[in-house]
């Protein structure tokens, strides 16, 4: 009986095949994965691959996003320091980085629970960090209050902490306060709080306006006295000046009072005439008595 040797081909590939899935499996870049013989963890495969194995029911492979995981908190009542009620959520990041603790502690590696015994852990977590500082360091007017970088660090160490105690195999990457929010009966009374701060940051910036205020009236009263006190001085000294001047100018006159009165008179005319004006004036009106004709007629 002869063979076909393209069939004989054929069969050789499929049965190389079939023997490479029974004894081969691969691992992603994205996964871990654990191997079990007859149903106990025995290998942790870390790095992505081609790796080697006993067909099942000897062994068995599980693979396991090892990608950054993302819980949520449940959005809840927490008690602060000083007696108020607040609604606080928690965002956590997390990802596989044992497979091997990871695998029996989790139900065969299952992520719904996993995440569930986390989430507790961030609410025992969330409490204890919140029931240690006062209100104003999450709500307050004064932004250096605030101190949600310190609760978030806190809460963090608090739940790696926890998550390296008991072996639980997983990584915590972040945690953050995604939302925050006050109960109905709380709104009223904060809002009471906020509006007295206001008032006295309003009254504190009024207080210093004013004292600004009365500053700069005092300053400007000061200069003013200044400058008038300036102007009184240098009046003085002007008047000074004309008095010595006039003073001068009437000793001149006292020696020829017939000059003096007429330059007095030509002086008013000079003023009267500055402009192109036609004035009716009686003749013997002071200066213009210089325009009558006084020499004696011939009869």
């Amino acid at each position: 009986m002869k063979h076909n040797p393209l069939n004989i081909v054929v069969g050789a590939v499929l049965l190389l095949a079939f023997g490479l899935l029974l004894f081969v499996f691969q691992v992603r870049q994205s996964q871990v994965a654990v191997v079990t013989t007859f149903g106990k963890p025995t290998r942790d495969i870390l790095e992505p691959g081609a790796y080697l194995k006993w067909p099942w029911p000897i062994q068995k492979v599980h693979k396991m996003d090892r990608r950054v995981q993302n819980l949520e908190s449940r959005y809840e009542e927490t008690l602060t320091v000083d007696g108020f009620n607040l609604v606080v959520q928690v965002y956590v990041g997390w990802r596989i980085q044992e497979p091997g603790l990871f695998f029996p502690k989790f139900a065969n590696g299952s992520v719904e629970v996993a995440e569930n015994i986390l989430e507790s852990l961030v609410r025992s977590a969330k409490n204890e960090v919140v029931g240690r500082h006062p209100f104003s360091h999450f709500i307050s007017t004064d932004e250096k209050e605030l101190r949600f970088n310190e609760m978030e660090a806190e809460m963090l160490e608090k739940v790696r902490s926890q998550v390296l105690t008991n072996q639980y195999g997983l990584q915590v990457e972040f945690l953050g306060i995604k939302k925050l929010g006050l109960p109905e009966s709380v709104t009223r009374t904060v809002f009471t709080r906020m509006e007295s701060e206001r008032k006295v940051l309003i009254s504190d910036i009024q207080s210093r306006g004013e004292a600004k205020a009365a500053t700069i009236r005092a300053d400007a009263d000061r200069e003013s006295a200044e400058v008038l006190s300036r102007a009184e001085a240098e009046a003085t000294r002007i008047r000074a000046e004309g008095e010595a001047r006039a003073a001068e100018s009437y000793a001149v006159f006292n020696q020829d009072t017939n000059l003096a009165s007429l330059l007095i008179r030509l002086r008013t005319l000079e003023q009267m005439l500055k402009e192109k004006t036609t004035l009716i004036l009686d003749p013997s009106t002071p200066g213009l008595d210089l325009l009558r004709d006084t020499s004696p007629r011939s009869r």
